[in-house]
């Protein structure tokens, strides 16, 4: 039996599947993971993205970080891609109950996913820092400088910056349904962010599934490992409901 068959026979006889993924799944949709691109990015910014991606460097220096924001982080033309239109079709099938996720993009959204868990927030929430009015990501997109509500106040986008904690309720609620999951699939993420990589802590089933291109500190730990992208093995899977 190859690694494409064992993790079909997991799917096949789970009750309830986590998915948490990180920015490996996003790369097959055309978005950078920036921190393995970092040269790039210093070639046109002064600052390097950890430092321009902080809630110091927002406060202090908030237009700069919009012209990096509006250049390097918002990718609107993406499209979903066989990983997150697989466990779009999972959930359908009320096979997965979750998809928790380290990326800012909606990509699991626009595939169709109605429980996704965003441990770093979305780039298509964003609020007044003042009046908390709500804006879309189209605003951010469209507009020039530091964007502003109608009230002044300088709207901030709804993602988790360097310095801040993540959401205690997204982080709850992943926690629950770690624990609960009879199989965990983590793909597309080397485990190395903290504290979201800590919640593989939580899981206390038997099938921990691990899909990435690379090795991860985490490999040890699960029963199946799959040196590979996560778009390309999920393509690959079939499934129906017991």
């Amino acid at each position: 039996m190859n690694e494409i068959e064992m993790l079909q026979e997991m799917i096949s006889k789970a009750g309830n599947i986590v998915f948490f993924g990180g920015a490996g799944v996003s790369t097959e949709s055309g978005i950078p993971d920036f921190r393995s691109v970092d040269g790039l990015y210093n070639q046109t910014y002064r600052y390097p993205p950890e430092t321009i991606l902080s809630h110091e460097f927002f406060i202090n220096n908030t237009e700069e970080f919009y012209h990096f924001y509006r250049n390097k982080m918002l990718y609107l033309q993406a499209k979903p891609n066989d990983a997150h239109q697989k466990l779009a079709e999972l959930e359908k099938q009320q096979l997965l109950s979750a998809v928790i996720t380290q990326n800012i993009d909606g990509l699991h959204q626009l595939a169709g996913s109605k429980r996704v868990l965003e441990l770093h927030g979305s780039v298509h929430r964003n609020y007044c820092m003042r009046c908390h009015q709500f804006y879309p990501v189209n605003m951010i997109e469209e507009s020039q400088g530091v964007p502003k509500c109608s009230c002044g106040g300088t709207i901030k986008p709804d993602v988790v910056l360097y310095g801040e904690g993540l959401d205690s309720d997204v982080m709850n609620q992943s926690v629950a349904a770690i624990s609960n999951a009879d199989v965990l699939i983590i793909g597309g993420t080397s485990l190395g962010v903290y504290p979201a990589a800590g919640l593989i802590d939580y899981y206390r089933g038997r099938n921990l599934v691990l899909v990435n291109k690379s090795s991860t500190p985490m490999d040890s730990r699960a029963n199946l490992v799959i040196n590979d992208s996560i778009g390309k093995v999920f393509k690959q899977l079939k499934w129906s409901k017991k």
